[in-house]
């Protein structure tokens, strides 16, 4: 039996090697021709799959083994790698152009469970009151804990109108959040924009697609047409990201030209970049420059801009390059702080993976990976404990910040809390409606632009503390 599987894995040693040329993997390439193959740690592989193939209790195809071993690789790096099958890879093409089928949320995954970055607004899960930071432990009658990420998004997708229970499980709640949802065709609108009152405008990107500039221009169109604008807040909360040159657009759009907007720095020449204020950095296959029409006082205009901890990648560059720059007071709580680069690779049977490859740094040089950007003026979101927000650096095997000390990365992050078990069910809270009258941290944005005291939490809640303490 040793002999065979030591055959075996002399074979599947120069099968792993020829998978290594094969998936179109030119810098690993180049890199193996400086210096050798792990010989030995590929002969454990090889053993362990031919151990595997030759004694698990029942037959497994080499596909799925030669799969999960792909998986493997990629979800011990860090929580935003991963290995994208045909449905993943044509998922996330077609949800980039913002329709797509679902629940309408981004997630990512944590200690074997799915766990919310963001809801997507005026989706089934957004309305049902699903939370950043949630963590999702079973799917209808079926724990997420085992599955891989893949499988619980495609669990969680299906037809229009039908149905699935998600339990959840919330910091600071003693019971797990039962709650059923009906998929829908989430069909997004990244960008909304309306007047909080004469002369004070707000604009709301709620992700970054590849209509994101477009719905910008038309909507910052639409504003100034109606009148001067004294003031603007550009709402980036909940913002879960999305495509780089739909940050480095909107930023251009309040920047002068040519302005650095966001650096990235990684191991190979290709993915060390700076990205301007240009049409060159933010148009792609050769468009007109879709910010060309804008009006003129779209540059000066004394701006806000609004993040919280669901701010996350392609809005923290926003955020930060206006705040380097002293172009916009950033204004709300800590952000996100996933702050690395994402190169998505195709493969061949229309699969992909998707590697971190850099980090992000604002023009300032300040990554902001693990560590998110600090507002100008913290203002505290109502109904909300700041410590419960999960961030990149409360994920499992996150990316270090890259700046640093080792002390500091060495710092345990914060506490997960007991998996509950489900007994009676507690409906999900309504979320807050952005741009509403109740939407506190948005009318501290407008008294800031109106030169008027900002409040770091309501007035009602500092008195009951006074009155507590």
């Amino acid at each position: 039996m040793s002999s065979r599987v030591g055959k075996l894995g002399l074979v599947l040693a120069g099968v792993v090697a020829g998978i290594l040329v094969s998936l179109n993997f030119q810098a690993i390439a180049d890199r193996a021709a400086r210096s050798p193959l792990p010989i030995s740690e590929l002969r454990a592989f090889t053993e362990v799959f031919g151990a595997i193939k030759a004694n698990y209790v029942e037959p497994v195809e080499d596909k799925r083994l030669i799969t999960e071993a792909i998986n493997g690789m990629l979800s011990g790096l860090d929580p935003h790698s991963a290995y994208l099958d045909a449905d993943a890879f044509r998922d996330l093409q077609v949800s980039t152009h913002g329709q797509f089928g679902g629940l309408g949320i981004e997630v990512g995954m944590e200690d074997g469970f799915v766990k919310v970055v963001s809801p997507i607004e005026d989706t089934p899960a957004f309305k049902a009151g699903i939370k950043p930071g949630d963590l999702i432990i079973k799917l209808d009658d079926t724990p997420v804990k085992g599955m891989t990420l893949q499988d619980a998004v495609k669990r969680m997708r299906g037809k229009p109108n039908t149905q699935i229970v998600l339990t959840i499980s919330r910091k600071g709640e003693t019971q797990p959040i039962v709650v059923s949802l009906t998929r829908a065709v989430i069909k997004v609108q990244s960008v909304k924009s309306k007047f909080i009152e004469p002369g004070f405008a707000w604009v709301r990107v709620s992700q970054f697609q590849e209509g994101t500039a477009e719905g910008m221009v038309r909507h910052l169109e639409g504003l100034f047409k109606q009148g001067p604008v004294k003031g603007l807040v550009l709402d980036l909360r909940n913002d879960p990201g999305g495509l780089l040159y739909g940050a480095v657009a909107i930023s251009a759009a309040f920047l002068p030209a040519k302005t650095l907007v966001v650096s990235t720095d990684g191991r190979n020449e290709d993915a060390r970049r700076k990205y301007v204020a240009s049409a060159d950095d933010y148009m792609r296959g050769g468009r007109d420059d879709v910010l060309r029409g804008l009006p003129a006082a779209v540059k000066t205009v004394p701006m806000v801009v609004l993040v919280n901890g669901g701010s996350a990648s392609a809005s923290e560059i926003v955020a930060g390059a206006l705040q380097d720059h002293k172009r916009a007071v950033v204004i709300g709580t800590q952000t996100f702080g996933k702050g690395s680069v994402q190169t998505i690779m195709p493969l061949g049977n229309n699969t992909a993976i998707k590697l971190t490859t850099a980090r992000y740094y604002t023009p300032g040089g300040r990554s902001i990976q693990a560590k998110g950007i600090t507002p100008d003026i913290i203002v505290e979101e109502p109904g909300t404990t700041p410590l419960l927000r999960v961030r990149e650096a409360d994920l499992q095997r996150h990316l270090s910040n890259g700046e640093l000390k080792d002390a500091e990365k060495s710092v345990a992050p914060r506490t997960q809390p007991q998996l509950p078990g489900v007994t009676p069910e507690q409906p999900a809270r309504p979320p807050l409606e952005l741009g509403s009258k109740d939407d506190f941290q948005l009318y501290q944005a407008l008294a800031h632009l109106k030169g008027q005291p900002v409040l770091s939490k309501p007035a009602a809640t500092v008195a009951q503390n006074k009155k507590g303490g």
